[in-house]
């Protein structure tokens, strides 16, 4: 038998409903938290609600005119835009920004697997916390930066990072003063 609750403990469970969740559906949100190991779930809410208002954005282009000349600027600039910030693969087809996804944004840690620098996304994201990489001049120790095309080639270890000066040893390209 289940006791006869109190009058302060009738009024919080007023607030709460236990038969519907808000966050019971979140499996595929959760995959891809641990997949690209994001730090903070508010970072997954950030990037869903961009993909969402890419797709309204590229939804409400595509109701205009297709022979008006503003539709064809302005897709054209989405584009653009979207392919300089490595969202999209190809500047082709405007229909692909219907697919944009939140793994789209998460191109640190793949691009720096891609390259060979780590084996595993997890230790890339622990690379880039302690602060051992470096995109152009600047140090980055967040795991959510967004890497452009542009800054695509520059990104490389730090030069006082000790994995670096172990890679270099590894391959014979360092000279330590003890050899002299």
């Amino acid at each position: 038998m289940v006791r006869k609750l109190k009058y302060h403990e009738q009024k919080l469970l007023k607030k709460f409903d236990f038969l519907q969740w808000k966050n019971e559906d979140n499996i595929r949100e959760i995959k891809i938290i641990r997949r690209y190991h994001l730090q903070k779930r508010e970072d997954y809410h950030k990037y869903n609600k961009l993909c969402g208002l890419i797709k309204k954005l590229a939804n409400k282009i595509s109701l205009l005119d297709p022979r008006d000349p503003f539709r064809s600027k302005q897709e054209t600039a989405l584009l653009d835009k979207l392919y300089s910030m490595g969202l999209i693969t190809a500047k082709k087809q405007f229909s692909q920004l219907d697919k944009i996804t939140v793994s789209a944004f998460c191109r640190l840690p793949i691009m720096m697997c891609r390259l060979k620098m780590t084996e595993t996304v997890k230790e890339v994201v622990t690379f880039i916390e302690q602060g051992h990489i470096r995109v152009g001049p600047e140090t980055i120790t967040d795991p959510a930066y967004l890497v452009t095309r542009n800054l695509e080639d520059f990104v490389t270890w730090v030069d006082t990072s000790k994995i670096k000066r172990k890679i270099m040893k590894y391959n014979d390209k360092v000279c330590l003063i003890s050899d002299i």
